[in-house]
């Protein structure tokens, strides 16, 4: 198996994250409207990312891209705190290794960026990711935090870093 390359979003990554996004919304059959899928930042991933204290891992294999997942400053959320988001992956890329692999960067990330918590959103759609968060040690809240404008998530979790 070749060499897995996680590295910083690029320009020329955007249209390629922006069809894995979406298609895993429509692959789960989740729900699109008030997420990630209709938000216009989905397009321009790189552009995004350029806010202080964020950062977007892509995952790349011979010249494929994977998947991506960030750490990014919410509006409106704790102090210290930062939301894991644009976590998704290619379905080829699924069960390998390759989310694993981008979370650990990002929690290293959000240590290194001096957050003490980290928050996230979901939907019961990505069943098998509300579980690894889990076992990742997220909890569940029972009400979102921050103003990520993403209404539609159902699920919302939190972790101690």
């Amino acid at each position: 198996m070749s060499t897995l390359f996680i590295r910083p979003v690029q320009e020329q990554d955007d249209a390629r994250l922006a069809t894995i996004i979406r298609a895993a919304f429509l692959e789960f059959n989740a729900p699109t409207r008030n997420t990630v899928f209709e938000d216009p930042t989905t397009d321009r991933l790189s552009e995004l990312f350029r806010a202080g204290n964020a950062v977007l891992w892509v995952a790349e294999q011979e010249d494929n891209i994977l998947g991506c997942c960030g750490i990014y400053p919410t509006e409106g959320l704790p102090e210290h705190c930062a939301e894991l988001v644009k976590f998704y992956l290619s379905a080829s890329a699924r069960g390998k290794g390759v989310g694993k692999a981008l979370f650990s960067k990002c929690l290293e990330s959000a240590i290194a960026l001096n957050y003490k918590e980290i928050y996230l959103e979901s939907l019961p759609q990505f069943v098998t990711a509300v579980g690894m968060y889990e076992k990742l040690g997220f909890q569940q809240l029972g009400h979102p935090l921050g103003n990520s404008g993403h209404t539609g998530c159902t699920i919302w979790m939190l972790k101690a870093l």
